[in-house]
């Protein structure tokens, strides 16, 4: 579309302006009703207001253009998000599905690369674990000393997150994302003090496995029967401009387990009957490699088409996911999880709506029952939710207005354990839900098989 510039027809507005005075002008020198002065100070306020008025004509001219330019611009803030984007640092990740398939060696690798292409690199923490081939690919690189903490009694080594800060390297290497830190230090986990190099401006290579994605925590467990304590939010991937997945055949990695390039002797038999089993191997590697290609589909578009794709991607268009959530909730946790593995496979944004009737009212509900909400509201924070919280008598009518209103396709709740009498009258929540939901997929969860 051609543009015309402003500034002739703005030129126009101050023209006609002057036009009007002199005519007033005139009229006035006819009825000799004011005098001369009085019309001069009249021009000159009158001229003085179209300067004005042409100036602002002119800005708006060009926030329209700007606007134009971009159709995604819808507002200032996103301009200004724009910009903090790119003041912050650049995320690659690198996962894997077990201990030994390689992560840190690839780090290595191509921190060793990225050196001799002179690239300022460091390690800002690195866990050889005692194995001789990932030590001897340190070589002459940079390493930031690991900081001592005494607590309660015991000497505990942490990454130094104020002198990589300091230090200001293009690109820092982490290692062990999922690690819990010691409570002396400034943050509570591994993963946010890489958010914090990253929000920094340097970027970070780091790596992790799939077992300790948040999302995933319960098939985990149900799988391997193997409980992991240390997680990583979804949000966390979900930062990451490059997922790499290091994969290995099943086969290899337990040829390397059994000739100790991944445990020591003693620790290997143990490994071998829980862990390293066979069949938990496979499903993790399936789901590294199902990550992976979800991260690829959470990647924008980019190129000359980028907005015609975006538009076509957009979560309205995918509908977004709901999660309902009562105040007593026994699995709310798997609930959670299973939305944010929805929406994150659908590259959709989504809710956690809980409606908070009379009888759930601050004041009527145990100090308990309260704790355990506040600590949903949390997990779902972590997962990358955005939390709704209603107030209605009847729960339904208020989940599907929302649900309606905010371009919502998808609706997850979980299996109603309410007394058999109101499943047989029909007065159950997520029978109603089903039978009023028109136009949703409704997605009923089962917890048993986790029970």
């Amino acid at each position: 579309m051609a543009f015309c510039h402003p500034e002739p027809q703005a030129k126009g507005l101050v023209i006609a302006g002057k036009c009007e005075i002199l005519r007033r002008l005139r009229r006035l020198r006819m009825t000799k009703k004011e005098p001369y002065c009085h019309v001069h100070k009249l021009v000159t306020l009158r001229i003085a207001q179209s300067q004005l008025l042409f100036n602002a004509f002119r800005l708006s001219i060009k926030s329209f253009w700007i606007f134009k330019m971009n159709p995604n611009t819808t507002r200032s803030q996103d301009f200004l998000d724009l910009l903090e984007r790119a003041k912050r640092g650049r995320l690659k990740l690198y996962l894997g599905f077990a201990a030994g398939v390689g992560k840190t060696v690839r780090m290595l690798k191509e921190a060793q690369a990225l050196k001799q292409r002179g690239v300022d690199v460091i390690l800002a923490y690195i866990e050889p674990h005692g194995r001789a081939e990932t030590a001897d690919l340190i070589g002459d690189l940079e390493v930031i000393p690991r900081k001592q903490f005494d607590y309660r009694g015991i000497t505990v080594e942490e990454m130094d997150l104020d002198a990589v800060l300091a230090r200001r390297p293009e690109i820092a290497i982490v290692d062990e994302v999922a690690h819990t830190n010691v409570p002396l230090c400034r943050n509570r986990r591994r993963y946010q003090d890489i958010l914090e190099i990253i929000d920094a401006g340097i970027n970070v290579i780091c790596a992790f496995n799939i077992q300790h994605l948040d999302s995933l925590n319960d098939l985990i467990e149900r799988v391997t029967g193997v409980v992991v304590r240390e997680t990583i939010p979804d949000t966390f991937v979900k930062e990451a401009d490059q997922v790499v997945t290091v994969d290995l055949s099943v086969d290899d990695l337990l040829e390397r387990l059994k000739s100790g390039k991944i445990y020591t002797e003693d620790k290997i038999p143990w490994a071998l009957e829980h862990f390293f089993k066979i069949a938990n191997l496979s499903t993790l590697r399936e789901l590294s490699l199902l990550e992976v290609a979800e991260s690829l589909g959470r990647r924008p578009p980019s190129g000359p088409d980028e907005p015609e794709m975006a538009g076509k991607t957009s979560p309205r268009a995918l509908g977004r996911v709901m999660v309902c959530m009562a105040s007593a909730s026994p699995r709310a946790r798997t609930l959670l999880r299973k939305g944010s593995r929805m929406a994150g496979r659908l590259n959709t944004h989504w809710f956690v709506v809980y409606v908070e009737t009379p009888g759930e009212a601050p004041t009527r509900i145990d100090a308990e029952t309260q704790r355990h909400l506040l600590e949903h509201f949390q997990k779902a924070r972590e997962l990358g939710a955005e939390i709704v919280r209603l107030q209605a008598g009847d729960p339904v009518p208020a989940l599907l207005d929302f649900a309606r209103s905010h371009g919502v396709g998808h609706i997850v709740i979980g299996r109603s354990h309410q007394p058999w009498w109101r499943k047989f009258l029909g007065r159950s929540v997520t029978r109603r839900i089903i039978e009023e939901a028109a136009g949703f997929d409704v997605h009923v969860i089962s917890f048993e098989e986790e029970e």
